[in-house]
């Protein structure tokens, strides 16, 4: 008798002797189990057939490992974002510029005396300049009439230089001149061209970096995504890298190249711990012994806010660094190398 069957046994003779228990109960409990799976086991015969025996000529195990096949790398996507809007085109010029003088017809008129105290300079000031635009609030409008007979004469004709960026600029800026001053009586007067106060010019869009094409500059294509690109010992460009040290993942690999490509005069910031793109170089091999390992090198993106790169000491053999466009960047590296990283490059 097994012990599972005298354990029930055991248990059935102490409830019997209990008032409210029911004979089917103690009848279940007292039953010896029946462990079929057991006996099924024990009947099993091996299946006819070969027997399968382990190859004497397998090499044995070592905890030694041969010459890795690849090196895992991080490498940097480091960009600047662009710094201002791009160009508008023409028909984005004149559609603006309808927009304006639309608004111009729908809102409120300009009360003047809100703003302006009657016989300040201020209010002078203002009457001079609104008198040269037709009394018209806005500043870079020029001077046309919504109000009269030739109200619907406000389309911009076919060459018409009132929308482009160029003329907008230089009505803002001669209106922020002072043409109005307090006279010796205490009245206001226009002021002579000496008095006139002096507005200083924004800056273009072209900067000088621009005109001499210093591609090691980030202060050009203020308008365009620049990324850093490095020359490497065998004279090819490409993307700052470096292979993984130690438990590191590629986040933490990846401050650590830049840090030791471009030193530490640069604010930057890896963003993600999620690589954005890969570029994987084949092994070589030379009579079926591996000469040269492969590289798998995974991409993280990261940003600079300030700081300029510095070659100067750094551990990778590197000579030369650029801030290029996707499409300078095209005209330095590898055919297969930009085929691997032009979907992680902004087309702006």
């Amino acid at each position: 008798m097994t012990a599972s069957s005298r354990g029930s046994q055991a248990a059935a003779s102490l409830i019997r002797i209990h008032p409210r228990v029911c004979s089917d109960c103690i009848n279940h409990i007292s039953r010896p189990t029946q462990r079929s799976y057991a006996t099924e086991a024990a009947s099993l015969k091996p299946l006819d057939g070969p027997q399968v025996t382990r190859p004497s000529n397998l090499p044995p195990v070592t905890s030694h490992p041969g010459p890795a096949e690849y090196i895992t790398k991080s490498g940097i996507l480091l960009s600047r974002p662009p710094l201002l809007t791009r160009p508008p085109t023409s028909f984005e010029k004149a559609f603006f510029f309808y927009q304006k003088r639309l608004n111009e017809r729908l809102v409120m008129p300009f009360s003047r005396y809100f703003y302006f105290k009657k016989d300040t300079p201020a209010d002078t000031d203002w009457k001079i300049k609104a008198r040269e635009r037709n009394w018209q609030p806005a500043r870079e409008l020029g001077g046309y009439s919504p109000y009269g007979p030739e109200a619907w004469n406000d389309e911009l004709l076919v060459g018409d230089k009132l929308s482009e960026t160029s003329t907008i600029m230089e009505a803002l800026v001669k209106d922020g001149q002072v043409r109005a001053v307090e006279g010796k009586d205490g009245k206001a007067q226009e002021a002579r061209e000496e008095e006139k106060g002096k507005v200083e010019k924004p800056l273009g869009r072209i900067t000088e970096a621009d005109k001499t094409n210093d591609q090691k500059r980030l202060d050009r294509k203020l308008n365009r995504t620049l990324y850093l690109c490095v020359k490497r010992e065998n004279g090819g460009w490409g993307l700052p890298s470096g292979a993984l040290e130690g438990r590191e993942n590629l986040h933490q690999a990846a401050e650590r190249v830049l840090v030791q490509t471009a030193g530490v005069n640069m604010n930057t910031w890896i963003v993600g711990h999620v690589p954005v793109g890969h570029h994987i170089l084949q092994p070589y091999y030379v009579d079926g012994k591996l000469e040269r390992p492969g590289e798998r090198t995974f991409f993280m993106k990261g940003r600079i806010m300030a700081g300029q790169a510095n070659l100067k000491g750094n551990l990778f053999g590197l000579s030369d660094f650029k801030w290029l466009t996707k499409q300078e960047l095209e005209d330095h590296v590898r055919p297969k190398y930009f085929s691997a990283i032009r979907n992680m490059l902004a087309e702006r």
